[in-house]
């Protein structure tokens, strides 16, 4: 007899170890190094380095990110943060919209990723940082294939960069050596970033912070016109918290606490704790128009604080402010408010950014969220390192007036929210998403998909998800039925239905879940993006 199949990919099981990525190079990269007798920091440093060459568009060694992690053996969550502050150089008040710092050298901040890759291997991993570098160096050396999702990516990111066009040169260069466009199955190497990550592994770190590498990086700058110091990037400095724990259905999830997008995630939650979805029908207008209600109020609460660090996030998720939310939702008046920053934004999307998810046999779990901000960050790469630079100025807040008005030293809004969630004090899933503000959007969707409805790990990520923007506005898969399109419409939304069913305006996620009591991982990999899961 063969059953109906009514999603996408097979729910793929292990009990050695679990790694669950945005590139199936990158996974296989992880998985290796498992198998090599690494753990899930080893396996992470290696699959994040591996994403710096096969997703050169989405994270780098110049980036920034956050990881949130259960170590087995201290039983305890931990959050890495290795998304630097503003610079002690930055400009204040040369600008006065975030879209002057969307591309170019002004638009490029301290580079954070290589020092979390390193400050999580020494802390946990038990393998050298040649050891997990290697795949990436080969993978850079030796070129790999683009599929059709890196093939989009190229032929519609690169000539956006042309209004630049020593940049848009550069990366040519560096990405495109027969031209564009490229098509399946192009090979792209990368001899000279290959180069730049063996000689941080024999280096180390201070390479980049400090040494050659950093000096080179802050040297290029200043010829376009950058204001990013040597003293910039040796201060930087990735450091260890306590993550921000919220209750939710028996489980409890941790995210960042001193950073937005994972606050705004955990209220969603909360706000969403009240409502008995399970019993609504699942992707009709009931079940959506409460999340995409509580979805908005959550974001306007973040927008309001600002970057709440753990003190404010705390106050943020008090019983008087969920009641206040909650009967918000319950109300039925249409909610009009901002989902991005302090004062309205053009809907564009340009944040890029992976996740990814890694369990191991020992039962450490790590979910990894870095970015370079937008498509090829800055657009900057660095002649003959073959490193592109982020452009993380662009998430501050720099219009006159804000009450979250970027300063020297300030925490930058980081709306990426690794998750881990507990049972019992035992970890059972990690989960995370790339998709800039709609990041906590799309966490939250999967999770009433998977924990309300009862989907398994695979369909909830693959259940239609829409994208929330400021005012009423909602983009939504085409999956979601037209009536329930229209009852939506009724109550206020105002919903445009996307040509696809399958747009990573929704996110790009990927995560694994442990069982406590047989020990079986669970990998979910999100077909809107090229994700893969790979067991051992």
């Amino acid at each position: 007899m063969q059953l109906a199949r009514t999603y996408g990919r097979p729910t793929l099981f292990s009990r050695h170890g679990m790694v669950a990525a945005a590139h199936p190079l990158a996974a296989q990269a992880g998985a290796r190094i498992l198998m090599q007798g690494g753990n899930a920091f080893d396996a992470a440093v290696a699959t994040a380095a591996a994403l710096n060459v096969v997703e050169p568009f989405m994270s780098g060694l110049a980036g920034f990110g956050l990881a949130t992690v259960w170590v087995a053996s201290e039983q305890r969550i931990r959050v890495l943060d290795f998304a630097p502050p503003m610079p002690a150089s930055f400009p204040v008040g040369r600008y006065t919209s975030r879209f002057e710092l969307e591309r170019g050298p002004r638009a490029a901040s301290t580079p954070g990723n290589l020092a979390g890759w390193c400050e999580l291997l020494s802390r946990y991993g038990s393998k050298s940082l040649p050891d997990v570098f290697a795949p990436a160096i080969t993978l850079a050396r030796d070129g790999f294939a683009l599929s059709d999702f890196g093939v989009d990516e190229i032929n519609e990111q690169v000539p956006l960069l042309e209004p630049w066009p020593e940049l848009h040169a550069a990366l040519v260069r560096n990405y495109l050596p027969d031209g564009m466009p490229v098509k399946l199955g192009s090979i792209v190497a990368q001899s000279d970033l290959a180069q730049t990550l063996a000689e941080i592994s024999e280096s180390g770190p201070e390479y980049l912070y400090g040494g050659k590498l950093g000096r080179r990086i802050v040297d290029y700058l200043a010829t376009l016109g950058g204001s990013l110091t040597l003293d910039d990037v040796i201060a930087v400095k990735p450091h260890w918290f306590d993550p921000l724990t919220v209750s939710y259905r028996g489980l409890e999830l941790h995210v960042p606490a001193q950073q937005c997008g994972g606050f705004q995630f955990a209220l969603t939650l909360k706000i969403l704790e009240a409502f008995d979805l399970g019993r609504l029908p699942k992707d009709g207008a009931d079940h959506l128009d409460t999340v995409y209600r509580a979805i908005r109020l959550a974001a306007g609460e973040r927008i309001a604080r600002g970057n709440p660090g753990p003190d404010q996030a705390a106050g943020g998720m008090s019983d008087a402010t969920i009641a206040r939310l909650r009967q918000r939702v319950s109300d039925g008046r249409p909610i009009t408010g901002p989902t991005e920053q302090w004062m309205p934004q053009d809907r564009a999307d340009p944040g890029h950014t992976t996740s990814f998810s890694i369990a191991d046999a020992e039962g450490n779990l790590v979910c990894m969220t870095q970015s370079l901000g937008s498509p090829f960050g800055s657009g900057v790469v660095v002649p003959g390192t073959g490193v592109c630079l982020n452009n993380h100025l662009h998430w501050a807040d720099v219009q006159p007036g804000s009450p979250n008005l970027a300063k020297p030293g300030d925490a930058l809004p980081v709306t990426m929210a690794p998750s881990i969630a507990t049972r019992g004090s035992r970890p059972v899933l990690a989960l995370g998403t790339p998709g800039s503000y709609g990041i906590p959007q799309t966490q939250a969707q999967a999770y009433v998909q998977h924990i309300e409805f009862g989907l398994p790990l695979q369909q909830a990520i693959e259940a239609p998800r829409s994208r929330l923007w400021d005012g009423r506005f909602i983009q939504a898969e085409n999956r979601i039925a037209p009536q329930t399109i229209a009852e939506l419409k009724r109550r206020g939304h105002e919903i445009e239905i996307l040509d696809t069913g399958w747009t990573m305006l929704c996110g790009g996620m990927q995560a694994v879940a442990l069982d406590p009591v047989t020990g079986v991982m669970t990998g979910g990999a999100d077909p809107r993006r090229d994700g893969y899961v790979i067991g051992l």
